[in-house]
């Protein structure tokens, strides 16, 4: 059986979540639990508004999601402890005939991370394709969603960082991934990236996840985290992604339209420089749900996002908690795409 990570722009069945739950991302203070609730409800009552959200919740935090949760939203339960969906959920494929299935990769804290916790997590990816109704397909390899990026016509985006990572896949090769992109996602071009962004390299990031420095938009555009500020340590990461992108070419060796995204004017917080990103959006059914920072890049991004999405509208959501936490609206989510409808009903269209 053949399988095929569809675009984020194709159309989509729903969105799956995580809620906090306690530990990192929830935080030790009350004030800091609202904060971590608010912020990832604000999430996913804007994708709401365009499909339906799914929120898998710890069964001890229940009560605190019927509080930030709307009737709108779906609720499942079951153990959790973390609560970014697009690492511990599955990634979502379908087959050459339209069916669902679900790749679980090995998940173990982002390359088995001391601060990380995954006994779990681990178990979300099955957990979540059992619900979806989708077909099982288990891989070795470790791996997130969020070290993943794909065009949906054979190209895939990764980094050496995360996919080579010596917490994750030591004996692993760059054939070794690629074969097991190619049996999982349907790939047949894997676009290796140097690294990621500086504070996701540190201690509580990912080890530099590639959906906080580019990603596919419409018609062949590639949108890339472009820091312009020479006093920030990303500027030479951006270059050096921007020059590399430049150069390759889709699954059929056409070159992409590559469009710089400007980082936000903000570099640092209380604690090291940023790694605030546009790039890290969800496209969902008719709409982009953005990162803002409070930043006067807010609205120049977001007008960047709406032409690199035609027809869809662009709604922004403050995400400076999330990425103080470590990660960012599309590290939060999950897309499950809709299945094509059969060919043997001519009568059954999709918009």
């Amino acid at each position: 059986m053949k399988w095929r990570m569809p675009a984020e722009t194709e159309q989509q069945d729903r969105t799956w979540m995580a809620f906090p739950s306690q530990g990192y991302s929830l935080g030790d203070t009350v004030e800091e639990h609202h904060e971590a609730r608010s912020t990832w409800a604000a999430v996913a009552h804007a994708i709401a508004e365009f499909e339906p959200v799914t929120v898998v919740v710890d069964p001890a935090e229940r009560e605190a999601a019927t509080k930030y949760l709307s009737a709108d939203i779906d609720v499942v339960e079951t153990p959790l402890n973390d609560a970014w969906m697009r690492d511990i959920g599955p990634t979502f494929v379908l087959d050459d005939d339209g069916h669902l299935g679900a790749v679980n990769w090995v998940f173990n804290g982002w390359g088995a991370q001391g601060w990380a916790r995954w006994d779990r997590d681990e178990k979300i990816g099955a957990f979540v394709a059992d619900r979806a109704g989708a077909t099982l397909i288990d891989s070795p390899l470790v791996n997130e969603g969020g070290g993943i990026q794909v065009d949906g016509r054979g190209s895939v985006l990764v980094t050496e960082t995360v996919q080579l990572d010596p917490g994750r896949n030591p004996d692993w090769t760059k054939a070794d991934v690629e074969a097991e992109l190619a049996r999982t996602l349907g790939v047949t071009n894997v676009v290796w990236l140097l690294r990621g962004l500086t504070r996701d390299s540190q201690t509580y990031g990912t080890r530099g996840h590639v959906d906080i420095v580019a990603g596919f938009a419409a018609d062949s555009v590639l949108l890339v985290h472009d820091q312009r500020d020479p006093a920030h340590p990303d500027h030479d990461v951006s270059r050096e992604a921007i020059e590399l992108l430049s150069h390759a070419t889709d699954s059929d060796g056409n070159p992409w339209t590559v469009v710089p995204v400007p980082a936000p004017e903000t570099l640092r917080d209380d604690e090291d420089f940023v790694d605030y990103s546009y790039i890290n959006h969800l496209v969902v059914n008719g709409a982009v749900i953005a990162c803002a920072f409070g930043d006067p890049v807010d609205r120049d991004a977001a007008a960047v996002l709406a032409d690199a999405y035609p027809g869809r509208r662009v709604v922004s959501v403050d995400a400076r908690p999330l990425f103080a936490r470590g990660g960012g609206i599309h590290c939060i989510t999950q897309h499950q795409p809709a299945p094509a409808p059969s060919p043997r009903s001519p009568c059954t269209t999709r918009p």
